[in-house]
């Protein structure tokens, strides 16, 4: 089948949050056999992102995307309709079998595509995006407001008649069963890792010196990344563990920088690191030299709904975890042992990376192989691209079937 593949993002390279999942899937439908044309931003290389998949790209270049962009909140609501204008232009030339959209500003446009081009259509939600404004102060985000664009979020599905839905996680799909969406189109895939890029160190690179442990955290620092949680259980750690280093690897946003500089003020003392972008490949050289990995997000249904990629990075690597209660998270993990859930506040959140650093390291070291393991099996981008493939694969079936 010939597939128009529909996203915000850049294609490649990844640029934080669930950007990393679109070349896999291009893989996997390029290895079955389907012609895919990706309709996305302008792309830095066009001949490096097309020696990773053959697919043939059709970019958007009126204006710059990107995560780091000025304006990006505006130019995310505006891009849809362009997004849409640019795939119903090559459709008169070329006739799609299916439209994919990455995440919910791309399904607006696809959902709105359905019935222009009368061809099925598959929402894949990477997130609960507007959910995690739940956590935003409401002189930015007015809670009226903020209520309406949630519902709407989770409308699309059903507004447009999605032939299938896809999901992050379990969570997420129950959200949109609730809006009346027909269970039996959803499939929660979750969120995967590179599993050759992710992988345990061998026991010459694991970190020895526990009088200077390191606690890391990764991604792309959004506003609801960092809060008073990480800030208050920083601060309770370095109390009883004054030689920690919190190292933060990845773009130094305003949002981490605000929040690094709050740190100093309540706590000089504290050693913080901030690398600035590290490349999706080169992650896991600063997560081997971690003795923790930290997920501190603040409580909104946007966190909630999220499979949070750094819980699956971090036990891909062997490294110990500490994240706050994510339902989505704890319906995954909640029975795997390097994973410890806190409650929603820094004491709690604090006390779960101490318990980790009192940890002998013998006994920490015994639980990395088994759940580096089960993420490998279920979690690698290969298993993820392989069930959602098999999903768009039944969808279109079933609407030929039904044509």
């Amino acid at each position: 089948m010939r597939v128009a593949f529909l996203t915000h993002e850049p294609f490649y390279p990844p640029s934080g949050g669930g950007s990393a999942e679109a070349i896999y899937l291009a893989q996997e439908l390029e290895r079955r056999g389907h012609e895919m044309h990706v309709f996305c931003p302008k792309l830095a290389d066009v001949a490096a992102a097309q020696r990773q998949c053959a697919v043939q790209f059709h970019e958007f270049k009126t204006w710059k995307m990107g995560r780091y962009t000025a304006g990006r909140n505006f130019k995310y609501l505006l891009y849809p309709f362009f997004l849409e204008r640019m795939v119903n232009a090559v459709a008169q030339s070329i006739k799609f079998d299916l439209l994919i959209s990455q995440h919910t500003i791309s399904a607006v446009a696809a959902g709105r595509l359905r019935r222009r081009l009368n061809i099925p259509v598959v929402m894949n939600f990477l997130d609960y995006l507007s959910g995690f404004m739940e956590t935003w102060p409401s002189y930015v985000m007015p809670k009226i407001a903020l209520r309406r664009i949630m519902n709407f979020e989770l409308s699309l599905p059903s507004r447009y008649q999605a032939d299938g839905v896809m999901t992050v996680s379990d969570t997420l799909a129950d959200y949109f069963a609730d809006a009346c969406y027909p269970r039996t189109r959803l499939c929660p895939i979750y969120y995967g890792y590179d599993a050759d890029l992710f992988r345990p160190p061998d026991a010459r690179e694991l970190p020895t010196n526990e009088t200077a442990p390191m606690i890391v955290m990764h991604g792309s620092f959004d506003q609801h990344h960092l809060g008073p949680i990480a800030r208050e259980a920083i601060a309770h750690v370095s109390q009883q563990k004054p030689a920690a280093t919190f190292r933060f690897v990845g773009q130094r946003t305003s949002a981490l920088l605000q929040f690094v500089e709050q740190v100093r003020k309540t706590s000089p003392a504290v050693r913080v690191e901030c690398t600035g972008f590290v490349p999706y490949a080169d992650v896991a050289t600063h997560l081997a030299r971690a003795s923790v990995g930290i997920v501190p997000y603040e409580e909104s249904r946007g966190v909630h709904c999220a499979f949070v990629a750094k819980i699956v990075e971090y036990v891909a690597m062997g490294l110990p975890v500490v994240s706050t209660p994510l339902d989505s998270a704890r319906r995954y993990f909640g029975k795997e042992p390097l994973v410890r859930f806190s409650e929603f506040n820094g004491p709690s959140f604090g006390a779960k990376i101490l318990s980790w650093l009192d940890e002998p390291l013998e006994k920490r070291r015994a639980l990395t192989a088994p759940a580096a393991e089960r993420v490998r099996m279920e979690l690698n981008w290969r298993a993820i691209a392989r069930k959602a493939i098999d999903f768009v694969e039944k969808v279109q079936k079933e609407a030929t079937e039904k044509a």
